[in-house]
């Protein structure tokens, strides 16, 4: 589960690189306004994706806690 959890890490990493070079690109002011709207169309479903890796990341890595031993604490 660790290792599924080091990979989602990684492809989310790539990803944000992914968003960052559409954002370099939209900078350009040679685009058309088709062009554009296409960087933002990639940008909405790369957001979307990293968002949908992002829950599940984190529902894996609750998974991993449940299965860590807990301290038992006295007050």
């Amino acid at each position: 589960m660790a290792k599924q959890a080091t990979q989602l890490a990684g492809l989310i990493a790539g990803l944000r690189e992914s968003l960052e070079g559409i954002h370099k690109e939209r900078a350009n002011t040679k685009l058309s306004g088709a062009e554009m709207g296409l960087l933002d169309e990639r940008r909405n479903n790369l957001l979307l994706t990293i968002a949908a890796l992002d829950d599940r990341l984190s529902a894996v890595q609750g998974l991993i806690d449940l299965g860590r031993p807990h301290p038992i604490r006295v007050h």
